[in-house]
């Protein structure tokens, strides 16, 4: 009967859906100063970096930003180990940040969402060993037990149960892996946790989010898609023909990221329909730093923070309504064109990084384009 107990109330953890509280807020006004920082992908270290260089924080990890607003846009876990530790901090500082009259946005991007109704193909190995403890050799024997009486009662053929297929269900069932399923189940630590935000906040003049909005989503309200998102990662059945898995929805959208910028007239509805300036995305690493597209309507600030992707250092600060790059602790004003003003850019940016900085190419690129239209 232990075994029988425990499997069911793990099951129970991983699919029965619970009734979300309210919506949460999402739309501010007033707010003095905004700092915006891009995908983490699980780097604790480079995210701590970053919050001491944008002044949120003090040597002890502790809020001293008073009433700014931090919004992460999303994409915390997977491709790196300390995910948990992250989370764990982005949630104490919540609390600190509000105590002060400030806000922590953590943004729900397409990375959470997977998380949380089971797609693992980005967790590495250090994520799932985060949430290895004592007794994870018991759960995971359970585990398995279960799957041999599962197998044996179906009415499939059965596999050769012997060492070798024993060695390959454990490689993809670690330890830990119970734990962090567990954890990361709609009503689980992080799970619930996650389901508290939003996908999309507006503060001031400005639009946060992970991916983009693509044109079926242009006359989507904010709160509407919030809502959408928020249930279905509560109930994964509402998942197929879901706004959390379409490619133009908000999580996972890069038509405002990539390609020649043919596409004002669609960012120009955008920015109508939702009443900003400018729309502020992760999800697609730039080539560096921060990147103004369509005249700075657009900005780009998933940079490759994380070690997987260079370790490189930027985020958006937006102060008194103007908007600027804190690229490695220099403030650099953000351009408005693609030309010759945001070449420049690139070269400061450049000047600043561990050489060869990641930027070099792009200043290549765009030298090149600038020659062949003189």
């Amino acid at each position: 009967m232990g075994v029988r107990r425990e499997w069911v109330l793990l099951a129970l953890w991983l699919l029965v859906p619970l009734w979300l509280p309210a919506a949460t807020q999402d739309v501010w006004s007033g707010v003095e100063r905004i700092v915006a920082i891009g995908d983490v992908h699980g780097d604790y270290q480079q995210f701590v970096t970053m919050l001491r260089m944008a002044g949120l924080i003090d040597e002890n990890q502790k809020w001293i930003a008073g009433k700014a607003h931090l919004v992460q846009t999303g994409d915390v876990p997977d491709r790196g180990p300390d995910t948990r530790k992250v989370m764990d901090l982005l949630m104490r500082l919540e609390k600190e940040a509000i105590k002060a009259g400030g806000w922590v946005h953590p943004l729900i991007g397409n990375h959470e969402a997977m998380n949380i109704y089971g797609d693992l193909r980005y967790v590495v190995p250090g994520e799932f060993e985060a949430f290895r403890e004592n007794n994870s050799e018991r759960q995971r024997e359970l585990m398995y037990q279960q799957h041999i009486d599962n197998l044996r009662k179906s009415d499939g053929p059965m596999p050769k149960v012997d060492a070798s297929y024993r060695k390959d269900w454990e490689s993809k069932h670690p330890l830990g892996y119970i734990e962090h399923r567990m954890a990361w189940a709609p009503q689980g630590t992080y799970g619930k946790w996650i389901k508290k935000h939003n996908a999309i906040v507006k503060i001031n003049d400005t639009v946060f989010l992970h991916g983009g909005i693509g044109p079926k989503y242009a006359n989507q309200m904010i709160q509407k898609m919030n809502d959408r998102i928020r249930d279905e990662i509560e109930d994964t059945r509402l998942l197929q023909n879901g706004v959390s898995i379409d490619p133009d929805g908000p999580l996972w959208y890069r038509g405002l990221a990539q390609g020649d910028e043919t596409a004002a007239a669609h960012v120009d509805t955008v920015l109508r329909n939702m009443g900003v300036q400018r729309i502020v995305i992760g999800h697609t690493v730039t080539a560096g730093t921060v990147t103004p597209r369509y005249g700075g309507k657009v900005v780009l600030i998933d940079n490759g923070m994380a070690e997987a992707y260079g370790s490189r250092q930027a985020c958006l600060v937006i102060e008194g309504g103007k908007a600027h790059t804190l690229h490695r602790g220099q403030k650099l004003e953000l351009p408005v064109n693609n030309g010759p003003a945001l070449l420049e850019y690139f070269k400061q940016a450049a000047a600043l990084d561990p050489q060869p900085s990641p930027l070099a190419a792009a200043i290549r690129q765009l030298e090149e384009k600038l020659m062949s239209v003189k």
